[in-house]
């Protein structure tokens, strides 16, 4: 028996076979691709002995050894690593606390707050990272970049959990209702805790944005992962040698964002598999006097 209606036919061996076929034609396609990419790369002589500076320092870098060099990579990581920390949480409880004022029954405060959370997603994070610097009296550039964090993902992060809000079944606000729930103890026992856990995932993957986007601290001079490797490839005075540094940066960011993403994924399949169940009572039986 159908468990419910079917959007799509199942495939068949034909077309299983035709699918197999096209993904073995794109697969060698991308191939070919890389290979050119890299043929021509090489050809331009980007994969020469610049590449040696990550393990060994060139002449007249004047005693400055390889091992700073990754230093400097781990202490710009540390400071990006650091950055998000405390942005996330202070997004989270600023997207809690303006998802819960847009629930308001009151329409002007529902309405005010929508126009602050459509400003705030509106407004580019490094605009908001230069007005942290310029409305907080002695703020470093640390305070700056968790300034501009917390305010964008925060009006990110309300906007998901207000989605997420919208999606519950309006059956649950009528059975709060019927057993004397006000609507704020509706919100925050039946609604927001459901909102969160259904929407993790999107969270999860917004926190791995946010992290990306602590990149742009270079701009109000926080010495995070990308201004360090560029520090590091000016200190070297080759311009050659930028390349392998910016490549490192690269490929931390990439393993840092991928790990991330992995966890929304795993998150995403646990959630999946262990659905929330209504407890369903048995009727007790009739009995014939």
């Amino acid at each position: 028996m159908s468990s419910g209606p079917v959007l799509y036919d199942i495939a068949g061996p034909a077309e299983k076979r035709r699918e197999r076929i096209i993904s073995v034609i794109i697969g060698v396609v991308l191939a070919l691709a890389a290979a050119a990419v890299i043929w021509r790369l090489a050809r331009n002589g980007v994969f020469d002995d610049r590449w040696m500076v990550l393990v060994e320092a060139p002449p007249n870098f004047a005693g400055y050894e390889a091992k700073h060099i990754w230093q400097a990579v781990f202490r710009g990581l540390g400071n990006t690593l650091i950055a998000a920390a405390i942005s996330l949480p202070l997004a989270l409880a600023l997207a809690v606390v303006l998802v819960s004022l847009r629930a308001s029954p009151f329409r002007a405060v529902r309405w005010l707050i929508a126009a602050v959370i459509e400003v705030f997603r509106a407004l580019p994070v490094v605009l908001v990272m230069l007005f942290g610097i310029l409305v907080l009296p002695g703020a470093s550039p640390l305070v700056a970049v968790v300034f501009g964090l917390s305010i964008y993902n925060g009006a990110v992060f309300a906007e998901i959990l207000r989605a997420g809000i919208a999606a519950l079944p309006k059956g649950q606000t009528e059975a709060a209702a019927s057993l004397g729930m006000g609507p704020f103890l509706t919100y925050r026992d039946i609604q927001l805790p459901q909102a969160v856990r259904m929407m993790l995932p999107s969270l999860i993957a917004q926190g791995v944005v946010l992290i990306k986007d602590s990149s742009l601290g270079y701009i109000v001079g926080y010495a995070e992962l990308l201004r360090q490797v560029s520090r590091v490839a000016d200190a070297l005075t080759n311009a050659s040698y930028m390349l392998p540094m910016l490549a490192v940066g690269a490929a931390v960011y990439i393993a840092l964002n991928v790990l991330l993403s992995r966890i929304a994924v795993w998150v995403q399949r646990r959630s999946s598999l262990h659905p929330r169940r209504a407890a369903v009572t048995p009727a007790a039986p009739i009995v014939e006097a």
